[in-house]
């Protein structure tokens, strides 16, 4: 055996993310070695994750035995051309705290309240982040109006990552940047457990103060995947005042503060809180019931955040992507402000009074 016979032998495989064959694709590392019926070497991947390693691998070591020698012993390594993703638990060592913004059900606002909290951060002066977790039912691109955005990638230490779209001062993120708007996501959980993983850790954040998490309503693999994967510091839990939302707003602090999670709760936010027309902005009508939410986290003994009235301009700024977060001086943006306060003093109360919180780990 010599060198030239191996290499011409790997020129038989084709590599399927891109169709050449292993020398054409500058795959094969230059170590070859040969000692008797002995030979090594590497490959070279993109990245240590590559999905078609194991099925070129095998075929790299037939076509030795095909090609070469049916006698041949072959030793296979591979090395990558990017660095592994940092490990769970240091996936994001320059984001201070993460916020997830949860609901136990759909349709209560919690995709609202999450863009408008990141927004009034901002405001106030914090480094902030929003991460769109809702991979089936992604709204942020809608709500900051960059339906059309597509992040590219850089390379920092060695690694190609995914560049956050940046707008109102918050840096953002959403599958709804790499997918068709008008087809169904139609994922099996894995698949989307996956794509958020490569949100969270192939994505270049930076420094956050703040990373807000829009998380799906209800309790899910995606809501597992986010526990497993980062050390969330405090639930922000989103409700109306109707007692139906409020069921499954008990569902949610309990997913969070159940022994094996074990995540804070920071508070409730009572969204659609009250209905006040325009034209008459002291007048307050109770359309989903009056303080439920109040009332569940005074029975919980958890904070109440804020209470968000139900105004038009909110839904219409959020369709038009002018979050209202964005005009402290109406009666919502500060609404909004007020709530981003009291989360920050929450953070800062809790990281002072407890520990760390622990990622999720799962035992077989």
């Amino acid at each position: 055996m010599y060198p030239k016979l191996i290499l011409d032998a790997l020129a038989t495989v084709r590599y399927p993310g891109n169709g050449k064959n292993l020398v054409e694709a500058e795959m094969v590392a230059d170590n070859i070695r040969i000692d008797g019926m002995k030979v090594s070497f590497s490959l070279i991947f993109e990245k240590p994750t590559d999905p078609f390693m194991k099925s070129v691998l095998k075929a790299a070591e037939t076509a030795i035995h095909t090609y070469v020698s049916p006698d041949a012993e072959v030793t296979i390594t591979t090395e990558s051309r990017q660095a592994p993703r940092p490990e769970v638990g240091k996936l994001l060592p320059q984001v201070k705290n993460v916020v997830a913004v949860s609901s136990g059900k759909g349709g209560v606002g919690k995709s609202t309240v999450a863009a408008n909290l990141a927004i009034a951060l901002a405001k106030l002066g914090h480094r902030v982040g929003l991460l769109d977790a809702d991979i089936f039912g992604p709204s942020v691109p809608k709500m900051f109006h960059v339906e059309d955005a597509r992040p590219y990638a850089e390379r920092v230490e060695g690694r190609d990552l995914i560049v956050p779209i940046e707008k109102y001062g918050v840096k953002l993120l959403s599958i709804g940047f790499f997918v068709d708007p008008g087809t169904a996501t139609l994922w099996r959980g894995g698949m989307a457990s996956n794509a958020l993983k490569q949100l969270v850790g192939d994505a270049h954040w930076g420094a956050l103060d703040y990373l807000i998490l829009d998380t799906p309503p209800g309790t899910s693999d995606i809501h597992l995947t986010l526990l497993q994967t980062l050390a969330i510091t405090g639930a922000v839990i989103v409700s109306t005042p109707q007692q139906v939302a409020l069921a499954d707003a008990r569902k949610g602090v309990d997913m969070y503060t159940n022994e094996k999670v074990n995540v804070p709760i920071l508070g409730l936010v009572e969204n659609m809180a009250w209905f006040t027309p325009a034209e008459l902005p002291e007048n307050r009508y109770y359309l989903f019931g009056k303080e439920g939410c109040k009332q569940l986290a005074e029975e919980l003994k958890v904070p109440l955040l804020g209470q968000i009235p139900i105004v038009q301009s909110i839904c219409e700024s959020g369709d038009q992507g002018t979050p209202v977060a964005l005009d402290t001086e109406t009666m919502t943006g500060r609404s909004f402000l007020q709530l981003a306060a009291a989360v920050v003093r929450q953070v800062d109360k809790r990281n002072m009074e407890q520990e760390p919180t622990k990622i999720v780990s799962i035992k077989k």
